[in-house]
């Protein structure tokens, strides 16, 4: 390639981008239709022209899920999508406000442009208020305190007639505490009143239903996900070491590889052939059948020797494997998490239902029995046996002063985050329950 033809190069590069960049409006737009359109051949095909939820077909729970997965797919695309149709109409007007393109004025002007918006508009439309319409970054809006809006609706309306309707929404749509939930009138009249109104209401009972539902999902949803967390990592490990790490890893030691990874392995070694020569010999002097000669006992401590030393070379390249496929199976598991961001959410929901719907004494029982045993006083022989395990799982020696310094920081660090949870957070939420700890602890 000549010199001369590099600066044409060049331009007719920087031509083709530019030009790029302005079919980007176009292209995304498009993009952000062909997926509302699949959204409105999901609905026409499977869901009669409705909402794409289980009250609008009879769909098992796996089907269901199914179809919420594509669902969530395409309504992400079109945020996308739009997202990037306007940032790109943003940015060519604020790089070139008088650009003349006929190719972007056709964009911003065309009448096909704006029916394909109201087009989108009117699909996702309909879940703007759904879980299914928050993207997987984000968790929807807690509904679970549904008693606690209706009870505060109540309190809204039970306001004198000069307070404004913007006051009343800004009460509604506040977000209180349990600490700062007084009213007028006591909570209890006002629960009272609350329940009368939702068992008289016709479609209490749907309502039900529907609550139903979703708390079973969340169940089915969390439960399929705490064994995934755990079977996944697990299948991960054996089978890389079975399929994967351990071929490689026997190949590269071989035979001619040194035997023990540490002194640790080479100390125990030599502790089991002591006890097997000295077990000979004391045989040898008491039992009354024909006693070995010299030779003979060399023979069997030789036998012996070769025996221990297969089974410490097996137990060294067992450890490498298990470095390697432990760092596998951590991929794994990260991976499994960053791809389950919606799961996550779903779980963490799940766990607080179950851990604030305990009883007091429930909670405080949990506390005392967590903190004895990874914090308490019995503590440290525990995270000694972890640390000792774990090191032996990986062939690395067990030095003691690492193992040591570790009790000595590692659970007091934890017990001060734990304290600072119960008095930080616990305590707003759940004072009763704290008070209950205390009084168990003491």
């Amino acid at each position: 390639m000549k010199d001369s033809d590099m600066p044409h190069r060049i331009y007719g590069f920087l031509v083709s981008a530019y030009e790029w960049y302005l079919n980007t409006p176009q292209r995304s737009l498009d993009q952000a239709y062909k997926a509302a359109v699949k959204i409105r051949e999901l609905e026409g095909q499977y869901f009669n022209n409705q909402k794409v939820t289980a009250e609008s077909a009879n769909y098992g729970d796996s089907v269901m899920d199914f179809f919420e997965a594509d669902l969530r797919k395409q309504l992400k695309n079109i945020r996308m999508r739009l997202t990037e149709f306007r940032a790109s109409i943003a940015f060519i007007n604020f790089i070139n406000p008088q650009t003349n393109d006929a190719r972007f004025k056709k964009i911003i002007n065309s009448s096909e442009v704006l029916a394909k918006l109201g087009f989108i508009d009117e699909v996702i439309g309909k879940y703007k208020d759904e879980d299914a319409f928050y993207p997987e970054e984000t968790t929807p809006p807690p509904i679970n305190d549904t008693k606690l809006a209706q009870i505060e609706s109540a309190a809204v309306s039970s306001l004198p007639p000069n307070t404004g309707s913007g006051n009343a929404s800004n009460l509604v749509k506040k977000p209180r505490s349990k600490t700062d939930t007084t009213g007028i009138l006591p909570r209890s009249i006002l629960s009272t009143i609350n329940r009368l109104q939702v068992e008289l209401d016709p479609k209490s009972e749907q309502e039900v239903v529907k609550s139903f539902r979703t708390s079973q999902r969340r169940t089915s949803t969390s439960i399929r996900f705490i064994l995934l967390l755990i079977i996944v990592p697990v299948l991960t490990h054996q089978l890389a070491k079975a399929l994967v790490v351990g071929p490689i890893v026997d190949r590269v030691r071989g035979e001619s590889t040194a035997i023990f990874l540490n002194y640790e392995m080479e100390e125990e070694a030599l502790g089991e052939l002591q006890k097997f020569e000295e077990r000979l010999k004391f045989d040898n002097l008491l039992l009354n059948t024909q006693k070995l000669s010299g030779a003979e006992l060399e023979i069997k401590l030789t036998e012996k020797a070769r025996e221990i030393a297969e089974e410490y070379r097996s137990e060294s390249s067992s450890a490498v494997k298990n470095l390697f496929a432990d760092m596998l199976s951590v991929f794994a598991f990260a991976w499994l998490l960053l791809i389950s961001k919606r799961e996550i959410a779903v779980l963490k929901e799940f766990f607080d239902n179950i851990v604030y719907g305990l009883s007091d004494s429930a909670k405080a029982f949990i506390i005392i029995l967590f903190t004895d045993v990874f914090v308490g006083f019995h503590s440290p022989h525990g995270w000694e046996v972890i640390l000792e395990g774990i090191s032996r799982h990986l062939g690395l020696p067990g030095n003691r002063d690492f193992i040591f310094l570790f009790i000595a920081t590692f659970p007091v660090i934890l017990d001060t985050i734990f304290k600072y949870w119960i008095f930080r957070y616990l305590n707003r939420i759940s004072p009763s329950a704290v008070a209950t700890y205390r009084n168990m602890n003491e």
